[in-house]
């Protein structure tokens, strides 16, 4: 059954066809740049995303030629003296938090470059597919500021010290086969089949177990700032949670009469 539903915004696109939510930013004359009215639709769209039982999977992508450039430089509201750190407080870090506590995958559609604050939100979502003509930039040092929107957290936790720092502060750009190398991006398509690999994906988790996997993202999320003895603890509160899921029993049936699982994500 093939159900479709769209809510209206300005600044993005946010479409929901079958179990899958795909939320596009859509500002492609200044290659999606952030501004207010953006980021706070951004960030209410994830929150009806995240209360949406019948979203399995989030997409966010960009429309035109980029995914994100990140702050908008020449938008008027940041043309009144606003300082960076209320920039960031307030409309950066909701979107990151939301993204990272999204209690289901976000799968970045990288269609294009993302840079500055746009490379931190690719980084904040939990598997990125790009096309071979993306790009991923930390363009900070370019204008003497340092990385923000979680950048500093995303960079440390994906790659080796003095790698994470040649990024920052060279703002060296980084190609999607690049990435892909360097263990940031987990599959890069040529950009006319990008859609089609992507599919590949989303046929996954719009039909894997949701709960489970929004619990394993909240674990992940934790281990990288606890220590093991703590991990195992909150494994076994998690998995207390998991074992009462219809989406376990459905697989311990599914198991004993040797066929596949029909997860409902509930």
């Amino acid at each position: 059954m093939n159900t479709e539903k769209t809510a209206d915004y300005q600044c993005i696109l946010y479409q929901v066809t079958d179990n899958t939510c795909t939320i596009t930013l859509n500002r492609p004359k200044v290659y999606n740049a952030l501004n207010n009215q953006l980021s706070a639709e951004l960030v209410q769209a994830l929150k009806v995303a995240a209360n949406d039982t019948n979203v399995r999977v989030v997409v966010l992508t960009g429309a035109g030629k980029g995914f994100c450039t990140g702050h908008d430089l020449k938008a008027p509201e940041n043309m009144q003296g606003r300082a960076p750190s209320e920039i960031i407080n307030q409309n950066y870090k909701p979107i990151i938090e939301a993204l990272r506590h999204l209690a289901k995958p976000v799968i970045c559609r990288l269609n294009g470059v993302a840079a500055g604050a746009g490379c931190s939100l690719a980084l904040a979502c939990d598997m990125i597919i790009a096309s071979e003509d993306a790009s991923l930039v930390q363009i900070f040092v370019n204008i003497g500021l340092v990385m923000d929107a979680g950048a500093s957290y995303f960079l440390s936790q994906l790659l080796p010290r003095n790698k994470a720092f040649e990024l920052a502060a060279k703002g060296t750009p980084l190609t999607a086969v690049e990435a892909e190398q360097w263990g940031i991006v987990n599959r890069v398509a040529p950009a006319e089949a990008l859609d089609e690999v992507l599919a590949e994906e989303l046929a996954y988790f719009a039909q894997a177990p949701t709960k489970a996997i929004g619990m394993m993202k909240r674990l992940l999320n934790q281990a990288y700032q606890s220590d093991l003895p703590h991990m195992i603890e909150m494994e076994a509160t998690y998995q207390d949670h998991a074992s009462k899921t219809k989406d376990h029993t459905e697989g311990i049936m599914s198991f004993i009469q040797k066929r596949k699982a029909n997860f409902k994500g509930k």
